[in-house]
């Protein structure tokens, strides 16, 4: 049976082509800093921006005939997906252009970035241009937020939004419709991404930098503009302030627009904010008393890890030297990952929550009498067995997913704890990483941490969608 037609596909290819045209406009962006530093390096960003819109352009013309036809969840998943295979692809030549790097190694960079990732493929970043560094931190603020998401604020029509809004694993408004909810969620977003920047300068830190951090903190990305990343500061205050902005990137935006409107009741009250803020003080308290290492470090690296940001103030080799329960710790963390409606990767806390209680509710109807059904509910409302059931197969099929990453990562050789540990990483989203994912990985392996990321960013549905729709297109 065939699921895919030829009119599938050019409803496809004609709303790509709008998003096409967004990504070459964000290719053209970091222009204003390659002119401020003086950096004539404008061909890097034009000639790839130039493409992308182009096509773009075609793409609408061409199958303008199919603006108006019906888009299905199937579509929303397809055309998301490829958006963000096209943004990593147009991303990696822009950073190949500009470094002359291998171009999988441009797309790795670029893939990382926009996913939110953060692995580097760079051995010394701080030797990058200041348009590139900015472009990277600028792809991870926008992948934070959701590619499709920035998108749909500016260019996308209206009834087309519900259907991408949700193939990007969205389903929170903070409005009745679409469109508002986009507009309050980028106002909140810009708000605590300027308040960042504030707040870093404050503390002694240059506007560049300042920029760029606050980007990929605020995006839970992680990248940075020097090699120790945020380790490179030496300073308490500005580790203070990068923790504080990685729990704001991890709260549900559901979250931060009730604030007002509830005095702080909506923060306080929201279930997953307070197992968040529970599991950071309580591993946090458990490895200091198992290890030596230092306080202010290790709160930071467990915050970083749950909400699946990356950023570090220890070095790869240094965290490889911890001790294995503090690093088994870490792994737990990053399998859990933050809010849902957040900029988080990894499995999130609802379903985590929501699968636990679900356990626990099955055990309660055994030992109960025959016949009773234990409800399950979460923050006060009752959960389906469908919403269950969904969140378990999700968990499932994640885990195949990390399974297959680091069953890969030894066959080609690798120590399998450090492969294990970089398969929960890149799956997750979380870029942290134990110093054997860098640019002398086996290509193979590097695709393959491409799609982990890639998946990890859109949970896993919408590429599998793709996947499936180009085998029926290749079976014909």
């Amino acid at each position: 049976m065939r699921y895919i037609s030829r009119t599938d596909l050019k409803i496809v290819a004609r709303n790509s082509g709008i998003l096409m045209v967004g990504i070459g406009v964000m290719c053209l962006i970091p222009l204003i800093v390659d002119l401020i530093y003086l950096e004539f390096d404008l061909l890097s960003f034009i000639v790839p921006g130039a493409v992308s819109i182009g096509l773009g352009y075609l793409f609408m013309k061409y199958f303008k005939s199919y603006t108006s036809k019906k888009i299905r969840l199937k579509h929303g998943m397809m055309i998301s997906s490829f958006a963000w295979f096209w943004a990593g692809l147009i991303g990696g030549i822009v950073i190949t252009l500009s470094t002359n790097i291998p171009i999988i190694d441009g797309v790795f960079e670029s893939v990382s970035a926009l996913t939110g990732t953060g692995i580097t493929i760079f051995e010394n970043v701080e030797t990058l241009p200041y348009s590139i560094l900015f472009f990277r931190a600028l792809e991870q603020w926008i992948g934070g937020l959701g590619v499709i998401v920035v998108m749909l604020r500016f260019i996308t029509p209206g009834s087309i939004s519900s259907r991408l809004y949700q193939s990007e694993a969205r389903d929170e408004r903070l409005k009745p419709s679409i469109k508002a909810t986009i507009k309050e969620t980028l106002k909140i977003y810009g708000i605590y991404t300027l308040l960042g920047i504030i707040l870093y300068v404050l503390a002694g830190m240059p506007i560049f930098d300042a920029v760029c951090n606050t980007f990929c903190i605020i995006s839970t990305g992680g990248m940075a503009v020097k090699n120790a990343n945020i380790g490179y500061y030496q300073n308490d205050l500005i580790y203070l302030i990068s923790i504080i902005i990685m729990i704001l990137g991890a709260t549900s935006f559901l979250v931060h627009y009730r604030i007002i409107k509830t005095k702080g009741k909506s923060l306080i009250e929201d279930l997953q904010f307070k197992v968040l803020i529970f599991i950071i003080a309580f591993v946090s308290l458990m490895l200091y008393f198992v290890s030596d290492i230092i306080p202010m470090e290790l709160v930071f690296t467990v915050t970083s890890v749950i909400t699946t940001t990356g950023a570090s103030v220890a070095s790869a080799n240094v965290m490889a030297s911890w001790p294995s329960f503090v690093i088994l710790c870490l792994m737990a963390m990053m399998l859990i990952g933050g809010s849902n409606g957040s900029t988080v990767g990894a499995i999130k806390l609802v379903r985590t929550i929501t699968f636990c209680k679900g356990i626990y509710a099955s055990i309660k109807e055994i030992l109960s009498p025959e016949g009773r059904i234990v409800p399950v509910k979460l923050n006060g409302q009752l959960v389906s067995e469908k919403a269950i059931g969904e969140a378990g197969k999700f968990i499932v099929l994640y885990m195949i997913f990390i399974f297959l990453t680091w069953t890969l990562f030894c066959l080609f050789g690798y120590d399998p704890f450090k492969s294990l540990f970089a398969a929960m990483s890149l799956q997750g989203n979380n870029g942290l990483e134990l110093g054997i994912v860098n640019h002398a990985l086996n290509p193979i392996l590097k695709v393959v941490s491409m799609i982990d990321m890639w998946t990890g960013r859109l949970e896993i549905y919408p590429v599998l969608v793709l996947f499936r729709a180009g085998f029926e297109i290749f079976k014909r």
